[in-house]
């Protein structure tokens, strides 16, 4: 897989199987919610963007984030401030 900006790299686990695309770091810290507008934590084993002010986790699919409020995901031990 190539390291050009915009490609997704696949991660390997440690027997060698590929996981889930990462998201490109420069894109995450470019991100923010679009309820709260404030910062976003990436949770790669749900992959999920999650934000903990809006109480929401929004889906991350094939490397994509998926930022539309109707998408996200209502955490249940939410503090929304």
């Amino acid at each position: 897989m190539s390291d050009q900006p915009g490609q997704k790299s696949l991660k390997a686990d440690s027997k060698g199987n590929k996981n889930e695309p990462e998201i490109d770091p420069k894109l995450l810290e470019m991100l923010v919610c679009p309820v709260t507008h404030g910062p976003l934590r990436y949770d790669r084993e749900k992959q999920e963007l999650i934000s903990d002010q809006a109480g929401l986790a929004y889906p991350v699919r094939d490397g994509i984030p998926i930022m539309l409020s109707n998408e996200a995901r209502v955490l249940s031990n939410a503090k929304v401030s």
